[in-house]
């Protein structure tokens, strides 16, 4: 095919992609989704178009900068970013274009302004030393050996098998497997080797009979080959002035070393116009384990199996060993201002206290304007860092020479394993997440196990059993899905597009023919979706208090998306707690106390108490509408108070008495409100029935009172301190009680909230 035919059919691949982001083209609906694999596949399976569709992107890139046409930006700045991840000809210009476009999006807001940044970070790595991008992504999800990049990384696929069909469950379990046969450690050696040296020598490398010789290499020289390759391109990566020159020559000596002198001067000076067409270089699907979820803490017993080897006994002895019982992770705590017995004036101070250093000394020229005394604050140790997921949203991560959270969060632990779990269902599998969350959490609270090793990084595909004709339970099964697809217009084409395709491959008969080559399209999309969608959008989990005697202690529950309230026909008994009160009209429903703090623009608190007839009520975490898209509910914890902006939207059904010539009779009207916190409780001899996350499984039945609150994090809130210079009295001093934090559930998308 010619150059000019060649960018005419990637020119319309693209097209079609654009079209259906803008939502111009209704016929293309059954298709969404299609457009940006077939794209990707073009130039997987013809390597040589990969410089040709890097050109049309920036073009189609810089045509939506000049128009303004933000909603493209991030989903073409994407579809580039995974192209030149896996591409070996692409030209110093072109990569400088690529990043000088980057960092003139960096005046836009969030998210265009953090996803450029993250793809100009990488980039520029990219242009001096041509394949990091995917020596790194392959040898982190293969966990292949690496002193001089240690980072892991693992997929973890969880289906609750209650949720999701033993068909859906089996054909993805197929298609997994049969894409991890093929990618043993010796071929993915084989592919970093080969994609180095194409990378950096360009026309110079003779790739096929370089690949030639790498199949027929014993695994100890390929081991050698891959540990030089490895060796050469991460050493220029990490110096301070990379050089692409020096690069190439460093490669140049290992690819003599592969084929001989004979063969690179062939290769280098004639160019060898007859030799066979580029061939491709597969980027591997990650490690992927698939998991039935059936136990409350398997997803914490998977991710301790996941940083220790199954031979070892103990997590980790260095981990173990730690005493962390005195550093607690909130940054409030750990700026709370501590009780002093001294009056701030030297000479009050005892005998001996602060004795002052020698003339001349550092300390003295320190010291010089310090005021002795006073109120002394409590300092973290300067190299213990708070965990990144505790701290808010994490930093740019992306594989920009050391991924994301990773550091020292406790000294002499580093923190080289990812560990990203993908949860398949619906709305009832994520609030089974996010009870898995809250446990996590506090388990880390007690004993730091896995925050000091492992970044966690959730992703969601929206899976429903087929519905004929779809009901409104099945939409009502899916806001949460529905919500992300508005935020994030990229996460609505590609993730939630997949549920119809899953069905289908269970439907399709499995192919027995492993010979075969078969293109996994929900595989590749799943691996697209969990290496390009950095982004997170934060969910407020909510703690519910359930009373069914007040005289005992509430039992205590979660829920992400939905608690729904139901009036049961049953009633207390005649010595119950709670007497029907005197003038309380006949009729459905109950009669309840509702008390709640309304919430305003102006973040006041303003108290509520209401009494409402009522036949039910639903309280709701997300927002309903496009309009609120931007929530503060969601909104990342580096902003504005968080608590001050959560709000969850309360319907009333309120029972409405009238009188007429027939008669009383009875209608109901639905009443809203927005409030953060709200406790309700029955009046008459009515008990509740509340149902959280729709969730049958998480049914709680005869509860007089209920208390619904933003979830704190495990660690927040004061706590009381011993002060070590009060001497011998060690007298306990209640610290300054911080402001609690909501407890945030992130879910990864491509782009986050797009505004």
């Amino acid at each position: 095919m010619e150059s000019s035919d060649v960018e005419l059919d990637l020119q319309r691949s693209v097209q079609a992609v654009l079209r259906e982001l803008s939502a111009q083209a209704p016929a293309l609906q059954s298709n969404q989704g299609m457009w940006r694999w077939s794209l990707h596949k073009k130039v997987e399976r013809d390597p040589a178009k990969s410089p040709a569709l890097v050109r049309i992107l920036l073009r189609e890139l810089e045509k939506a900068e000049s128009e303004d046409l933000r909603h493209v930006i991030i989903p073409l700045l994407h579809t580039l970013m995974y192209v030149l991840t896996k591409a070996t000809g692409i030209t110093e210009e072109l990569y400088r274009r690529t990043y000088t476009f980057c960092t003139r999006l960096l005046t836009l807001p969030a998210p265009y302004c953090t996803v450029a940044l993250d793809c100009a970070i990488r980039l520029k790595t990219e242009t001096a030393v041509p394949g990091t991008l995917y020596q790194r992504l392959v040898i982190a999800e293969q966990n292949l050996t690496s002193e001089l990049y240690p980072y892991q990384e693992r997929v973890f696929l969880f289906v609750d098998p209650e949720l999701v069909s033993p068909s859906v469950c089996s054909a993805l379990l197929l298609e997994i497997e049969a894409a991890q046969v093929q990618q043993t450690p010796e071929a993915c050696m084989r592919h970093v080797v080969s994609h180095a040296l194409q990378a950096a020598l360009g026309d110079a490398c003779h790739a096929s009979a370089l690949q030639r010789k790498l199949k027929a290499s014993p695994r100890g020289a390929l081991e050698r080959y891959f540990h030089a390759v490895v060796a050469a391109v991460e050493q220029m990566a990490s110096d301070p002035s990379p050089s692409r020159e020096g690069h190439q020559e460093r490669l140049e000596e290992i690819y003599c070393s592969l084929l001989g002198p004979a063969a690179a001067a062939r290769g280098r000076y004639c160019g060898d116009p007859l030799q066979d067409p580029q061939p491709s270089i597969p980027l591997p699907s990650p490690h992927i384990t698939f998991h039935l979820w059936t136990d409350e803490e398997q997803l914490w017993k998977e991710l301790v199996l996941f940083l220790r080897p199954r031979s070892q006994v103990r997590l980790s002895a260095d981990l173990e060993a730690l005493d962390l019982q005195g550093l607690w992770p909130d940054r409030e705590l750990a700026r709370a201002s501590m009780l002093s017995t001294d009056s701030g004036i030297e000479r009050d101070l005892p005998s001996g206290a602060d004795e002052p250093p020698g003339p001349g000394s550092p300390e003295t020229e320190r010291a010089g304007l310090q005021r002795k005394g006073g109120i002394r604050k409590r300092v973290w140790p300067p190299d213990v860092a708070m965990p990144a997921c505790w701290a808010g949203p994490q930093g740019l991560h992306r594989r920009t020479g050391v991924p994301g959270g990773v550091g020292e969060l406790v000294p002499g632990v580093s923190r080289l394993h990812t560990a990203r779990v993908l949860v398949l269902g619906d709305d009832r599998m994520l609030g089974r997440l996010a009870q898995a969350y809250h446990s996590l959490r506090k388990r880390e609270t007690q004993k730091f196990c896995l925050t000091p090793r492992l970044s966690l990084q959730l992703y969601y595909i929206p899976v429903l059993a087929p519905e004929k004709p779809a009901s409104c339970r099945h939409s009502e099964l899916r806001e949460l899905a529905t919500f992300l697809g508005r935020a994030d217009p990229w996460y609505e084409s590609t993730v939630n597009t997949l549920c119809p395709a899953i069905h289908k491959l269970a439907e399709m008969p499995p192919s027995l023919d492993t010979s075969r080559t078969v293109d996994p399209f929900i595989l590749d999309v799943i691996t697209y979706y969990v290496r390009m969608g950095t982004q997170p959008i934060y969910f407020q989990i909510y703690t519910v208090k359930i009373f069914r005697d007040l005289s005992q202690d509430p039992a205590e529950d979660i829920f992400l998306t939905e608690l729904n309230v139901k009036i049961q026909d049953s009633k207390l008994p005649k010595d119950g707690f709670s007497p029907r009160r005197r003038g309380v009209a006949e009729g459905p429903g109950a009669e309840l106390s509702i008390c709640y703090q309304k919430a305003l623009l102006s973040h006041r608190a303003q108290e509520v108490t209401s009494s409402v007839r009522a036949t039910g009520l639903v309280l709701k975490a997300l927002p309903a509408s496009d309009t609120e898209v931007s929530g503060p509910t969601h909104t990342p914890p580096s902003a504005a108070p968080i608590t001050d902006h959560t709000c969850l939207n309360v319907s009333v059904t309120e029972v409405v008495k009238s009188s007429n010539l027939a008669g009383r009779s009875f209608s109901t009207v639905t009443n809203t409100f927005r409030t953060a916190t709200i406790q309700i409780q029955s009046q008459d001899q009515r008990l509740l029935t509340l149902l959280l996350d729709k969730d049958g499984r998480r049914m709680f039945r005869d509860v007089v009172r209920f208390e619904v609150a933003p979830c704190p994090e495990p660690c927040s809130g004061a706590r009381k301190t011993k002060a070590p210079w009060l001497g011998s009295h060690q007298l306990e001093v209640e610290g300054t009680k911080a402001k609690p934090k909501p407890l945030l559930m992130p879910i990864n998308t491509f782009s986050g909230i797009v505004q």
